[in-house]
C-alpha cells in the first residue's frame, strides 16, 4: 500500500521555486496553446505557466510554422477496427507496416495491448524484412531503440508515452504513425481529482479531458513531420474519433474517415509533395 500527495495545480510549486527567484522566464512549445474550435486559448495557455501564482501577465507570441502540413501530411481515422478485437489490431498494425515498407511509429495507450500486437506480428514482418522493435518488450533502453529505428528505413517501432512525446527522427525513417486509439484519459484518482478542481474554472469536465486529449494528439502528430522535406501518414485505428477533437491537428492537414482497406491503399501509394506533382507533370 501506499499514501501519495499531489498538487492539484503543479504549477503553484513551479512557481515559486523557479518563476519567482528568476529574472526572466520563456517558455516555449509547439503545443504551448490548446486550439479548439475557436482558435489558439492563450488565457489558458497562461493560467497553466503559473505565472498568475506570482499575478504577473506574461508577454506571449506566436510564430506560424514553417511546414506545409496541408500538402505532406494526411490524417487517416479508420473505422473499421472494432475496440478491443487485439487479432484485428494486429492485423492492422502488420498490413499497414506491410504497405508503408516499414517506417512506422506504432503509439498504443496500454503496455498491455502493445505486447499483445507485438506478440501477433514480429515473425511475420521479420519474414518480410521488416523489423519490428518495441518499448517494454525488448531489452533495450528507449534511446537506443530509437536509434536503431532511425538508421533503418525498413524498421518500425512500438511504444507508449515516451514515444510520443519526445521521439525525434526526421526524414525516411519515420513516414507513418500509427495511434491504437484516441489518448482518453486513464481514470486514476488523481486525474479525478484535478479533472473535479478544473471542471469549475474550465467550463465543465469534458473541456478538461478534451484538452488533454488534443495535447496529446498534437505531440503525436508532431512525431511525423521534423524538416520541410519530410512527409506522411497519421493513422488513428477508432472509429470512436469526436470531431471536436480534430483541431488537435495542424491548420489545413486534411483528415479523412475510411476503411481499412482504403487507408492502406493511401499508406502504400504515399503522400506526395509538391515536388513530386510538379514533377510528374513536366514534360519529357
Amino acid at each position: 500500500m501506499g499514501l501519495y500527495r499531489h498538487w492539484l495545480d503543479p504549477m503553484k510549486p513551479f512557481a515559486k521555486v523557479v518563476l519567482e527567484p528568476a529574472h526572466g522566464v520563456m517558455l516555449t512549445s509547439a503545443t504551448l496553446t490548446d486550439r479548439d474550435e475557436r482558435g489558439p486559448d492563450w488565457a489558458h495557455a497562461i493560467a497553466k505557466s503559473g505565472a498568475p501564482h506570482l499575478e504577473l501577465q506574461p508577454a506571449t507570441t506566436q510564430a506560424d510554422s514553417p511546414f506545409d502540413y496541408a500538402a505532406r501530411a494526411e490524417v487517416l481515422i479508420v473505422t473499421d477496427i472494432k475496440r478491443g478485437d487485439i487479432p484485428a489490431l494486429a492485423g492492422a498494425y502488420a498490413r499497414l507496416i506491410e504497405a508503408s515498407d516499414g517506417g512506422v511509429l506504432g503509439l498504443f495507450t496500454a503496455i498491455r495491448r502493445m505486447r499483445a500486437v507485438y506478440g501477433r506480428i514480429a515473425d511475420r514482418l521479420a519474414r518480410e524484412g521488416l523489423p519490428l522493435y518495441a518499448q517494454h518488450v525488448d531489452p533495450i533502453d528507449t534511446g537506443t531503440l530509437t536509434d536503431i529505428f532511425r538508421d533503418d528505413s525498413h524498421a518500425s517501432l512500438l511504444g507508449t508515452d515516451a514515444l510520443r512525446d519526445g521521439v525525434d527522427v526526421p526524414g525516411r525513417s519515420l513516414r507513418c504513425v500509427v495511434m491504437e486509439s484516441v489518448p482518453w484519459p486513464r481514470p486514476t484518482i488523481l486525474h479525478r481529482a484535478r479533472r473535479a478542481a478544473a471542471a469549475e474554472q474550465e467550463g465543465g469536465a469534458q473541456r478538461y479531458d478534451d484538452r488533454i486529449i488534443r495535447a496529446r494528439l498534437a505531440q503525436a502528430f508532431g512525431r511525423l513531420i521534423r524538416t520541410r522535406e519530410d512527409s506522411g501518414h497519421f493513422v488513428v485505428l477508432s472509429p470512436a474519433f469526436p470531431s471536436r477533437l480534430l483541431s488537435a491537428f495542424p491548420e489545413g492537414t486534411p483528415v479523412t474517415r475510411l476503411t481499412l482497406e482504403e487507408a492502406l491503399q493511401r499508406v502504400a501509394k504515399g503522400v506526395v509533395s509538391p515536388e513530386q506533382s510538379t514533377a510528374e507533370t513536366q514534360p519529357q
